[in-house]
């Protein structure tokens, strides 16, 4: 006679206490892992649409790993050569990009720049190496190994960035309405009820440097003198230029800046706090005057034409030299005229 088989049926409170069990451990697991997120799980979320390569060496089979930033320090005309310097050196290493949002606040109002902002939480978080440059182009330069670097110092030099000319000139591209504004007024300017068709953008940097130079730097900045040897320069190889001057000085430029010509137009406000208007007219020009300061070189660099710049406005023996290359600054088509030390000599 046949026995009937009866299945073997496991405790169904067994089943229960397993099946609860393994959900409390998964979801353990999840929130472990969610606890703290590591700070390379928030790049891919960073990650730029165009990863910067080696422009010498062949890109790469993957886009290489990491962030590159750099301090934000100093006005205007430093942040920009900040940021064409941290544009070019990560591009030549094959390092994503990113700058600080303290940087993006002081160009973004003014320019069409595209590198994506780092924010502060975010920053705090990366293990960085930092990464001193001096105010010149160095080899060591193109092969920085480490992917989490934040670059220092005060680079503001066309040794960088010359050969991304093009593209530099793009990321500085002027707003639609900033451009407009300073063109608008250049528009309206007359030389002796003639419309002008040659404008000179003037730039005399005063300010803090009246003091700085003579007594850290053992230099000078411009003078009466220089500017009338600039200003006669562009009158002798141009028909009725116009001469459109902006300074953080301008009682000063009033005084010592002969107008009595009619060509020339004191047109800047002056305000350190808010330059887009100055820097505006100082591009939308044929050809510069500068004295001395990044501001001025930016303005040279971004309008073209011809460019007088003051030349050897420091003692040999000037601390300065020791930070500041003039070749590395000026470009060499660039026209310079020798300053008047005579004032600290006689000290």
């Amino acid at each position: 006679m046949s026995t009937a088989q009866v299945p073997f049926a496991f405790p169904m409170v067994h089943v229960i206490l397993f099946v609860f069990t393994a959900s409390t451990i998964f979801h353990l697991q999840q929130r472990l892992v969610r606890i703290q997120p590591t700070w390379e799980e928030l790049l891919p979320a960073l990650t730029p649409a165009v990863t910067f390569r080696p422009t010498s060496q062949r890109a790469p089979s993957r886009p290489l790993g990491g962030m590159w930033t750099i301090n934000a320090m100093g006005r205007l005309g430093n942040q920009m050569g900040e940021y064409a310097t941290l544009y070019a050196l990560a591009k030549e290493n094959g390092r994503p990009a990113y700058i600080p949002a303290q940087m993006h606040s002081t160009l973004a109002p003014i320019f069409r720049i595209s590198l994506p902002v780092l924010h502060s939480s975010t920053a705090s978080r990366v293990p960085w190496q930092n990464y001193h440059l001096n105010d010149w182009m160095e080899e060591r330069y193109r092969h920085i190994p480490a992917p989490y670097v934040r670059l220092t110092g005060y680079p503001c030099s066309w040794t960088f960035y010359h050969h991304l000319r093009h593209e530099i000139l793009r990321e500085f591209t002027l707003h639609d309405h900033v451009r407009e504004e300073a063109q608008a007024f250049l528009r309206g300017l007359r030389v002796n009820g003639s419309r002008p068709s040659t404008f000179v953008g003037v730039h005399v940097r005063r300010g803090d440097y009246v003091r700085v130079m003579p007594q850290v730097w053992k230099g000078v900045v411009a003078d009466r003198g220089y500017l009338e040897q600039a200003l006669d320069w562009f009158r002798a190889r141009y028909r009725s230029p116009v001469f459109v001057v902006t300074s953080n000085g301008m009682a000063w430029c009033r005084e010592n800046i002969d107008a009595s010509r009619g060509d020339v137009v004191f047109a800047g406000n002056g305000l350190e706090s808010s330059p887009a208007k100055d820097f505006a007219l100082l591009t939308q020009v044929n050809h510069t005057v500068m004295t001395i300061g990044t501001f001025g070189i930016w303005a040279a660099y971004l309008t073209g034409g011809d460019t007088i710049y003051l030349a050897n406005y420091t003692l040999p023996d000037s601390p300065f030299l020791k930070i500041f290359k003039p070749e590395a600054a000026f470009l060499p088509e660039w026209v310079g005229i020798n300053a008047d030390l005579s004032p600290l000599l006689k000290h």
